[in-house]
């Protein structure tokens, strides 16, 4: 991995995950620390920024030698001091960091545009698709110490849901509390157990297999414990986008290359064989018809967004096996 670098050049951290985010901001903080303890660390928002300002905190310190400058929701910077941005990101001084946070989205592409077409260092921190949030789990685990099997990794994922703060901090409690270097399913059991069956995909999972009186009774407790609607139709779209594969790819491959084919992890593989078992091509295209139905009407198209759920869990149980 690549030595990072902080003085004498300027990065874009740009993407909606605000921990990768943090993270990246950090480590450079860390890493202009511990070659100069005494560095001088300026840190504004963009909105609030001047010419004033942004001289004072890229120019030479009375008290130190080095500078660091961080630049948060650089997309609000007035548009009258882009031509000075671009030029300290590209001329960098030798003595100052400059540390360009952008949280996403079109605001500021203009000044975007021209930083990374000007070659500027850029850490992408993009929101994590949902088939990855098993990989960052374990990764966190390796970062805490520990380890843990694939499929406890995916059980905390369905506990604790996609936010990845909750996931760090989960994978941080279990770490510091298990009495061994694996952290074992049972104790994600004993903290996140409860959690696990209100979540999305508890929902999809029994919807998929066929299982309506399960998939309603946890559509309603993942209604009553805050489980956005929208969570709902995305896993089940997810879900059956995903046995779309599975079915279409038909026999004769090794589990490793289906799952790479769909995009799972190899052991997921056992769970998508049962849930398979009644679905055909029909079924498939007549249930992720009714869940893009749904999808609209949660999101305005409907008064009543929770009829709208049961109506479509309803849907996608009984389209199996049709």
């Amino acid at each position: 991995m690549a030595r990072v670098q902080v003085y004498g050049r300027a990065v874009l951290v740009s993407g909606p995950e605000g921990l990768l985010a943090d993270r990246a901001v950090a480590e450079r903080l860390a890493v202009a620390r511990n070659e100069d303890a005494d560095v001088e660390i300026s840190q504004v928002e963009g909105a609030g920024l001047d010419a004033g300002t942004l001289a004072e905190i890229t120019s030479a310190s009375l008290f130190s030698s080095r500078r660091v400058a961080v630049i948060r929701d650089v997309g609000s910077v007035p548009a009258e001091l882009h031509a000075e941005i671009i030029t300290l990101a590209t001329q960098p001084l030798d003595e100052l960091g400059l540390i360009l946070v952008h949280p996403g989205g079109n605001k500021g592409k203009g000044l975007l545009d021209k930083l990374k077409k000007a070659k500027v260092e850029v850490v992408d921190c993009q929101t994590m698709k949902t088939w990855d949030l098993p990989k960052f789990v374990a990764a966190e685990v390796r970062r805490a110490g520990a380890t843990m099997e694939p499929q406890t990794a995916q059980a905390v994922v369905d506990a604790v849901g996609h936010d990845l703060r909750s996931l760090a901090s989960a994978v941080s409690q279990l770490a510091s509390d298990s009495d061994q270097r694996e952290i074992p399913a049972s104790l994600v059991q004993k903290y996140f157990g409860g959690r696990a069956e209100v979540t999305s995909f508890a929902v999809a999972d029994a919807a998929l297999a066929g299982r309506t009186g399960p998939a309603m009774e946890q559509l309603r407790w993942a209604l009553s414990t805050g489980v956005a609607p929208v969570l709902v139709t995305s896993a089940l779209a997810s879900g059956l986008r995903g046995l779309g594969k599975y079915v279409a790819a038909g026999g004769g491959m090794r589990d490793v290359d289906l799952a790479r084919v769909i995009g799972v992890p190899p052991w997921k593989l056992k769970t998508m064989r049962t849930q398979a078992r009644g679905w055909d091509e029909r079924g498939l295209a007549n249930a992720l018809r009714a869940v893009a139905i749904a999808d609209a009407e949660i999101k305005g198209a409907a008064d009543d967004a929770e009829y709208a759920l049961e109506r479509v869990v309803l849907t996608v149980s009984r389209a199996r096996g049709r």
